[in-house]
Protein backbone atom coordinates (compact mmCIF):
# COMPACT_ATOMS: atom_id res chain seq x y z
CA UNK A 1 0.00 0.00 0.00
CA UNK A 2 1.10 3.33 -0.82
CA UNK A 3 2.30 5.72 2.09
CA UNK A 4 -0.86 8.20 2.98
CA UNK A 5 -0.34 12.03 4.10
CA UNK A 6 -0.93 11.18 7.71
CA UNK A 7 2.32 8.68 7.01
CA UNK A 8 4.39 11.61 5.80
CA UNK A 9 3.04 13.79 8.46
CA UNK A 10 3.37 11.90 11.39
CA UNK A 11 7.62 10.79 9.58
CA UNK A 12 8.45 14.33 9.20
CA UNK A 13 7.09 15.74 12.27
CA UNK A 14 4.91 18.30 10.76
CA UNK A 15 2.56 20.88 11.97
CA UNK A 16 -0.63 22.83 10.56
CA UNK A 17 0.43 25.97 8.68
CA UNK A 18 -0.96 29.33 9.50
CA UNK A 19 -2.16 29.61 5.40
CA UNK A 20 -3.24 25.88 5.17
CA UNK A 21 -1.73 22.33 5.14
CA UNK A 22 1.44 20.98 7.49
CA UNK A 23 5.05 22.01 7.51
CA UNK A 24 8.70 21.13 8.76
CA UNK A 25 11.44 23.51 8.65
CA UNK A 26 14.21 21.96 7.47
CA UNK A 27 16.86 24.61 6.59
CA UNK A 28 17.90 27.94 8.29
CA UNK A 29 21.06 29.09 7.08
CA UNK A 30 23.56 30.54 9.26
CA UNK A 31 24.54 33.06 6.73
CA UNK A 32 22.88 36.83 7.54
CA UNK A 33 22.05 38.82 4.93
CA UNK A 34 21.05 42.57 4.90
CA UNK A 35 17.89 43.32 2.89
CA UNK A 36 16.96 46.29 1.12
CA UNK A 37 13.15 47.63 0.33
CA UNK A 38 10.19 49.39 1.52
CA UNK A 39 12.54 52.28 3.11
CA UNK A 40 14.12 49.67 4.95
CA UNK A 41 17.15 47.65 5.70
CA UNK A 42 16.47 43.90 7.32
CA UNK A 43 18.78 41.58 8.25
CA UNK A 44 17.50 37.86 6.99
CA UNK A 45 19.32 34.36 6.90
CA UNK A 46 20.62 33.97 3.35
CA UNK A 47 17.95 30.77 2.68
CA UNK A 48 15.49 28.62 4.18
CA UNK A 49 13.88 25.32 3.45
CA UNK A 50 10.60 23.59 4.65
CA UNK A 51 8.31 20.29 3.49
CA UNK A 52 4.90 21.38 2.66
CA UNK A 53 1.71 18.87 2.46
CA UNK A 54 -1.65 19.74 1.46
CA UNK A 55 -4.23 17.13 1.49
CA UNK A 56 -7.27 17.34 -0.78
CA UNK A 57 -10.23 20.39 0.24
CA UNK A 58 -7.49 22.36 1.91
CA UNK A 59 -5.45 24.67 0.17
CA UNK A 60 -2.70 27.65 0.95
CA UNK A 61 -3.94 30.70 1.24
CA UNK A 62 -3.62 33.49 -1.57
CA UNK A 63 -0.30 35.61 0.28
CA UNK A 64 2.89 36.97 -0.93
CA UNK A 65 6.43 36.80 1.08
CA UNK A 66 9.23 39.62 0.21
CA UNK A 67 11.59 37.03 -1.05
CA UNK A 68 11.34 34.43 -4.23
CA UNK A 69 9.94 30.99 -2.97
CA UNK A 70 10.96 27.51 -5.27
CA UNK A 71 8.38 24.73 -4.82
CA UNK A 72 9.86 21.42 -5.72
CA UNK A 73 7.93 18.33 -6.21
CA UNK A 74 8.41 15.15 -3.33
CA UNK A 75 5.27 12.35 -3.35
CA UNK A 76 2.06 12.55 -4.09
CA UNK A 77 -0.16 13.96 -6.10
CA UNK A 78 -0.03 16.86 -8.34
CA UNK A 79 -0.43 20.48 -7.03
CA UNK A 80 -1.50 23.73 -8.75
CA UNK A 81 0.28 27.05 -7.73
CA UNK A 82 -2.08 29.88 -8.66
CA UNK A 83 0.01 33.52 -9.25
CA UNK A 84 -1.86 36.30 -9.82
CA UNK A 85 0.80 39.32 -11.58
CA UNK A 86 0.87 43.08 -11.74
CA UNK A 87 -1.16 43.03 -15.37
CA UNK A 88 -3.77 41.11 -13.38
CA UNK A 89 -3.23 37.61 -15.28
CA UNK A 90 -4.10 34.41 -13.24
CA UNK A 91 -1.07 31.69 -14.04
CA UNK A 92 -1.26 28.37 -12.63
CA UNK A 93 1.48 25.78 -12.85
CA UNK A 94 1.27 21.90 -11.90
CA UNK A 95 3.63 20.85 -9.81
CA UNK A 96 3.25 17.34 -9.84
CA UNK A 97 5.54 13.57 -10.71
CA UNK A 98 4.41 13.56 -14.74
CA UNK A 99 6.72 15.73 -16.41
CA UNK A 100 5.89 13.75 -19.51
CA UNK A 101 2.39 15.39 -19.38
CA UNK A 102 3.19 18.71 -18.21
CA UNK A 103 3.80 18.30 -14.48
CA UNK A 104 6.97 20.27 -12.92
CA UNK A 105 9.50 19.14 -10.52
CA UNK A 106 10.08 22.57 -9.41
CA UNK A 107 8.75 26.46 -9.87
CA UNK A 108 9.79 29.55 -8.66
CA UNK A 109 7.16 32.22 -7.55
CA UNK A 110 8.76 35.82 -7.47
CA UNK A 111 9.06 38.15 -4.61
CA UNK A 112 6.10 40.08 -3.65
CA UNK A 113 3.79 38.15 -6.28
CA UNK A 114 0.03 36.98 -4.83
CA UNK A 115 -0.39 33.17 -4.78
CA UNK A 116 -2.12 30.50 -3.52
CA UNK A 117 -2.06 26.41 -3.87
CA UNK A 118 -4.46 23.76 -3.48
CA UNK A 119 -3.92 19.99 -4.77
CA UNK A 120 -5.21 19.21 -8.58
CA UNK A 121 -8.18 17.58 -8.84
CA UNK A 122 -8.06 14.02 -8.69
CA UNK A 123 -5.14 13.83 -6.45
CA UNK A 124 -5.14 13.36 -2.94
CA UNK A 125 -2.27 14.78 -1.02
CA UNK A 126 0.91 16.53 -2.23
CA UNK A 127 4.47 16.55 -0.56
CA UNK A 128 6.67 19.15 -1.68
CA UNK A 129 9.52 21.47 -0.92
CA UNK A 130 10.04 25.19 -0.58
CA UNK A 131 13.02 26.95 -0.32
CA UNK A 132 13.18 30.75 0.11
CA UNK A 133 15.99 33.01 -0.52
CA UNK A 134 16.68 35.56 1.13
CA UNK A 135 15.24 33.34 4.07
CA UNK A 136 11.28 32.85 5.33
CA UNK A 137 10.50 35.18 7.94
CA UNK A 138 6.89 35.54 9.39
CA UNK A 139 7.47 39.84 9.33
CA UNK A 140 7.72 39.15 5.74
CA UNK A 141 4.35 37.44 5.44
CA UNK A 142 1.12 38.78 4.52
CA UNK A 143 -2.17 36.89 3.90
CA UNK A 144 -4.26 38.22 1.20
CA UNK A 145 -7.60 39.90 2.76
CA UNK A 146 -10.24 38.65 0.03
CA UNK A 147 -12.04 42.36 0.25
CA UNK A 148 -8.62 44.01 -0.78
CA UNK A 149 -7.69 41.40 -3.63
CA UNK A 150 -10.97 40.98 -5.09
CA UNK A 151 -11.21 44.60 -5.42
CA UNK A 152 -7.65 44.39 -7.32
CA UNK A 153 -8.55 41.06 -9.23
CA UNK A 154 -12.19 41.65 -9.62
CA UNK A 155 -11.68 39.24 -13.04
CA UNK A 156 -10.71 36.48 -10.52
CA UNK A 157 -13.23 36.21 -8.24
CA UNK A 158 -14.33 32.55 -8.38
CA UNK A 159 -10.56 31.73 -7.50
CA UNK A 160 -9.67 34.75 -5.18
CA UNK A 161 -13.39 33.67 -3.32
CA UNK A 162 -12.13 29.84 -3.42
CA UNK A 163 -8.47 30.01 -2.38
CA UNK A 164 -8.82 32.61 0.66
CA UNK A 165 -10.46 32.45 4.22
Amino acid sequence: MPPTAQTYIDALQMLAHPEGGFFRETYRSDLLVEVTGDGAVRQRNAATGIYFLLEEGNFSAFHKIKSDEMWHFYAGQALEILELDTTGELRCTRLGPDILRGDVHQHMVRASTWFASRVAAGSTFSLVGCTVAPGFDFADFCLAEKAALLATFPQHGRVITELTR
